[in-house]
């Protein structure tokens, strides 16, 4: 019975990181939009919070065998704007 026990707290912790790791996911996209609205309108570009947001979903990721996701440079930013 504790082995059931065991499995279905490992489920409910995982399906928990989940949920973080999307929710982190979206504001992480949102804050990328706004380095890219910043960046077309000639401003200066900050990813720090992208960053901060990134660092929090790898280390989720790390437990929960999520794929991590890429640290972003000002540089990215202005790339991916010059390549549209």
């Amino acid at each position: 019975m504790a082995v059931h026990i065991q499995i279905a707290e490992q489920v409910r912790k995982h399906r928990e990181a989940q949920k973080q790791f999307l929710a982190l996911d979206s504001q992480r996209e949102r804050a990328i939009e706004v380095a890219i609205e910043l960046a077309k309108s000639k401003k200066l570009v900050q990813t720090t919070d992208i960053n901060q947001i990134t660092e929090e979903m790898n280390q989720i990721a790390m437990q929960f065998q999520f794929p991590p996701r890429k640290l972003v440079t000002p540089d990215m930013i202005i790339k991916f704007i010059n390549n549209k």
